[in-house]
């Protein structure tokens, strides 16, 4: 019993470590690591309308390189989306209902909400994490043998929104985390379906190679 006791205790210190942890590093983040420049970017470059342009980007990008034979991959795209979405959002927030830092009320007295308010719903994870990771992971695997090294940058640009949401005081960074490795297995899974069941289709400049060398 005392050896039961004991292996309770040990763990609720590690998880108690886990959490100061994690609001120390929030803190640095929200309110040291800071300058007027990030203060005026990050409230609008982690908001998912800014990148409505990039979405259509690449969606005209598939369609010109693959042609109308893209929209299983546009469908599976959508179904990554809802699947990170509805995981985040609806099932897991819902499950360990961690108050949001800028509505705790034990903590709310340490964040600078550049947001002027705090949003609503629970904190972990993030789904602004869970569903930009789960895109990039996603596109990552279906896409590399086009974009080359570049496939790399669609996991900054969702580590860049997913730390905006730590900057701006609506997520701890363990939000972020858990969002990312979430978003990314179901990217992953997503992905792995696609290309063994589907997979894109040839690109057009190649069909139209093949046509001109047959000839």
């Amino acid at each position: 019993m005392l050896l039961l006791d004991t292996s309770v205790s040990a763990w609720s210190q590690f998880f108690e470590n886990i959490k100061l942890w994690d609001q120390w590093l929030f803190i640095k983040i929200n309110t040291v690591w800071t300058n007027d420049f990030l203060n005026s970017v990050y409230p609008w470059w982690r908001d998912s309308n800014t990148w409505i342009p990039l979405y259509l980007f690449l969606a005209l990008f598939a369609f010109i390189n693959f042609g109308w034979r893209v929209w299983p991959w546009v469908i599976f795209f959508i179904i990554t989306v809802a699947l990170t979405d509805q995981l985040s959002s609806n099932l897991i927030k819902n499950f360990i209902q961690r108050p949001r830092p800028c509505n705790d009320e034990d903590f709310m007295g340490n964040v600078n909400a550049l947001l002027g308010h705090c949003s609503g719903g629970y904190s972990f994870p993030s789904s602004h994490a869970t569903n930009h990771f789960g895109m990039a992971c996603f596109i990552y695997f279906t896409m590399k043998q086009y974009f080359k090294k570049w496939g790399y940058l669609f996991f900054v640009w969702a580590a860049t929104i997913a730390y905006g949401q730590v900057y701006i005081g609506i997520h701890y960074p363990l939000d972020i985390l858990g969002g990312a490795v979430i978003g990314s297995l179901v990217g992953m899974m997503t992905a792995s379906v696609f290309n063994r069941r589907i997979g894109l289709p040839e690109l057009k400049i190649y069909s139209q190679s093949s046509v001109v060398n047959s000839e």
